[in-house]
């Protein structure tokens, strides 16, 4: 009996391991999704700030004119 209840406490401890390893997998993979998320936004933000001023820069030559 002492051999299967070694099998099932390595058994369980194992799977204990490898639920943490897949939930540490899947926190990994939020966090660089979230991080590519916010490159993203930051380079939309940076390309709309760049868009506003080249059309405020076209307006105001319009007006010196």
């Amino acid at each position: 009996m002492g051999f299967l209840e070694d099998a099932k406490d390595n058994v369980a401890k194992a799977a204990k391991q490898v639920g943490e390893a897949v939930e540490e997998g899947v926190d990994k993979l939020k966090d660089k999704a979230d991080e590519v998320r916010a490159e993203a936004d930051v380079k939309r933000a940076e390309a709309e700030r760049d868009a506003v001023k080249a059309r405020n820069d076209v307006k105001d030559e319009l007006r010196d004119k």
